[in-house]
C-alpha cells in the first residue's frame, strides 16, 4: 500500500473521520469502501501503538458516523 500522509494520523487522532477519508481517497485513488477499510486498518494500528493519544474510547469514537 502507498504511504499515507501524516495528516491522516492527525485526523484520526483528532476524530476527524471525513477529512481522513478524503485524504485517503485522494492519496490512494480508491473508492469510499476501500478508504473505509484503509481507515479502519490505520485506526487499529494507531490504537495499538499510541493508545494514550486517543481521547475517545473505541465505543465512543464511531458513534454517530454511518457509512
Amino acid at each position: 500500500m502507498e504511504q499515507l500522509p501524516e495528516s491522516v494520523d492527525r485526523e484520526i487522532l483528532e476524530h476527524r473521520i471525513i477529512p481522513a477519508l478524503v485524504t485517503i481517497r485522494e492519496t490512494l485513488g480508491c473508492t469510499l469502501h476501500q478508504a473505509l477499510d484503509v481507515f479502519a486498518e490505520r485506526y487499529e494500528e494507531l490504537r495499538d501503538d499510541r493508545p494514550d493519544d486517543f481521547i475517545l474510547s473505541r465505543d465512543e469514537y464511531g458513534r454517530g458516523f454511518y457509512s
